[in-house]
């Protein structure tokens, strides 16, 4: 009997452990009870939901610094939630992947142009030798 009981007890702390929290009903104790979300963070959402509840997860990136795809994924999968829905990802990560190779890609071309100047520079002064012997 005693282990049953103890079995129940441990079954309703697991839940209230992966429970979700809304975004918008959520006080600091519970804000603060999800895994990547600290003092700081919770006050700040506080004071912005004081302005206005937040819509969407969109809504949640725009109004709160320090909070994109990659953080918003996280904090979804720990159970946060705007308006009980969990965060999908819009596919951000991907254009800015796509820049940061657009911009190594221009540093490797400016690279190339660099050496092959170097390269023209040596053979010029290459074929002044041979044209002074």
């Amino acid at each position: 009997m005693f282990k049953k009981f103890v079995a129940i007890i441990l079954s309703f702390f697991a839940a209230a452990a992966f429970a979700s929290v809304d975004i918008n009903k959520a006080d600091q104790a519970e804000l603060e009870a999800v895994k990547g979300l600290g003092t700081v963070t919770a006050g700040k959402i506080i004071d912005e939901r004081k302005k206005g509840a937040f819509k969407d997860w969109a809504d949640v990136q725009q109004r709160m610094h320090g909070i994109k795809d990659a953080r918003a994924t996280k904090l979804s999968n720990a159970g946060l939630t705007v308006g009980g829905e969990a965060y999908k990802s819009t596919g951000e990560t991907a254009k800015t992947k796509g820049k940061a190779k657009t911009a190594k890609t221009t540093k490797a071309a400016k690279g190339d142009k660099a050496a092959k100047s170097a390269e023209k520079a040596s053979d010029a002064n290459a074929s002044k030798k041979q044209t002074s012997l």
